[in-house]
């Protein structure tokens, strides 16, 4: 989406990363006449005493069931207020260029950055790590287009092998060490990767920006592989692996110039792939050997669907937009597709993630808010951070609002902006580490031309 500068000149402005997006502020809200997926549950009350469960203790086998049970309502209590109980803590990332993926390694951190940086973050110490990206030749496609950057950083279920997307059709490394284990084949996508999803341990799947979702198979001979060195260009030479399988996005009637893959999500319990496209529609395949188209599903709110996440507990698939959060179940009519409407003008939703029926939606406006998908509702501020149960609502959804990081003051912020500091951090990417109780956020700004980065830790 294009802007002009008003007054005495008329430039043209910066585009908006990631696809368009912009906005003014509020929250979410449930768009009137829809009808929610999922009935609400009447919960039994539970006891917050301890004496309850140490009294069960004394009866067996009884007595470990009830600590199961106990255990499992800590767990949906911290879940509910943990979100209140953050606190920001801003990590310096020098002069990096926007942050758009990051997984957690253990108390450490991976992120990748519009400019192509791979890095590890100590967030004790803040001490970074730069991780050299594999290239060994430099398609004549991708020579001449647009940086993208690194979007997708994905660790396999075992945490034993990390793969990124961005100019290469796939890069795959090993765990923990971050030694080069392979590169995916030239044959495979024709355009930047903006996505990756893990099916097992050794099977991924891909999309890209020319449209086409691939499956790949790592073979683990090669997780063993020596490098040989190029004898022209001194660049080394790793590991190919090809597709197994790819399929291209059917064309839209309304958009089908731009079909890319923005997001994939899988789901493991129903061996179903998904994936959204900037023409507006939610594709899933059956994901075994191969790819088998299912359905494609144009969705109620198609501009700017950059990010998708999926719930294993509900079976639920959410899609983030330029002003909405649509909810899917496949098993379900196409029309009972439920969506929460953005106050935040069109800065819109720029990452999603599920924990149990806790959903956190990281927003343009730099801004994150909690929904619960069973009760229906935004988490609410409380009238203190106290973790007294009895403690009422203050009826204002929940919002942490994130810091501004760090900012270029070149000549295009010049310029365009007169010097202007007020640009919010479009929160791209967002992850938690439960164990530890830390979500780690980051991004920049949503104009492509303003070079900034954000991150912080909230604990």
């Amino acid at each position: 989406m294009a802007m002009e500068q008003t007054g005495r000149r008329k430039q043209k402005a910066p585009t908006i990363e990631g696809a368009a997006s912009s906005s003014s502020s509020q929250g979410l809200v449930a768009t009137e006449g829809k009808s929610p997926l999922l009935p609400k549950k009447q919960k039994r009350p539970v006891s917050r005493s301890l004496v309850p469960y140490l009294k069960g203790r004394e009866v067996g086998a009884r007595g470990h069931m009830e600590l199961l049970g106990f255990q499992g309502e800590l767990r949906r209590y911290a879940l509910q207020k943990l979100p209140e109980l953050l606190r920001e803590h801003v990590l310096l990332l020098g002069t990096l260029n926007k942050v758009f993926a990051s997984q957690w390694l253990n108390a450490r951190q991976v992120v990748g950055t519009k400019c192509s940086t791979l890095f590890m973050m100590d967030v004790q110490s803040g001490h970074i790590m730069r991780i050299l990206l594999m290239r060994d030749q430099e398609p004549e496609l991708v020579r001449n287009q647009t940086s993208s950057g690194i979007h997708a950083i994905e660790l396999n279920p075992s945490k034993t092998l990390l793969a990124t997307g961005g100019e290469n059709p796939k890069a795959v490394y090993q765990l923990p060490t971050l030694d080069p284990v392979c590169l995916g084949d030239l044959h495979g996508h024709k355009d930047w990767v903006l996505a990756i999803a893990w099916m097992s341990d050794t099977v991924a799947v891909s999309g890209s920006r020319d449209g086409t979702v691939a499956l790949w198979r790592m073979d683990p001979n090669m997780f063993n592989g020596s490098i040989v060195w190029h004898n022209d260009t001194e660049l080394p030479v790793y590991a190919h692996i090809r597709p197994r399988d790819m399929e291209t996005n059917p064309r839209s009637s309304t958009n089908p110039s731009n079909r890319k893959v923005r997001a994939l999500a899988f789901s493991g319990k129903n061996q179903e792939l998904a994936a959204v496209s900037l023409d507006g529609y939610f594709h899933l395949w059956k994901a075994r050997s191969t790819l088998s188209r299912l359905l494609s599903i144009r969705l109620p709110y198609c501009r700017e669907n950059v990010c998708l996440t999926y719930c294993e507990e509900l079976s639920l698939f959410a899609v983030g937009s330029q002003s909405h959060v649509s909810f899917l179940d496949p098993r379900q009519h196409q029309q009972n597709i439920w969506s929460l409407c953005s106050r935040e003008g069109s800065t819109g939703v720029r990452s999603l993630s599920f924990y149990q029926h806790i959903i956190t939606v990281g927003t343009g406006h730099g801004s994150l808010l909690f929904y619960d998908v069973r009760a229906q509702k935004f988490l609410e501020e409380r009238a203190s951070t106290s973790l007294d149960s009895s403690q009422e609502p203050a009826g204002r959804k929940l919002r942490l609002t994130c810091g501004r990081g760090w900012l270029n003051h070149d000549d295009l912020w010049v310029n365009y902006f007169g010097g202007m500091e007020e640009f919010p951090s479009a929160l791209y990417t967002h992850c938690y580490n439960w164990p530890e109780m830390k979500l780690f956020v980051a991004g920049g700004p949503l104009l492509s031309g303003l070079h900034r980065n954000y991150a912080g830790l909230l604990s």
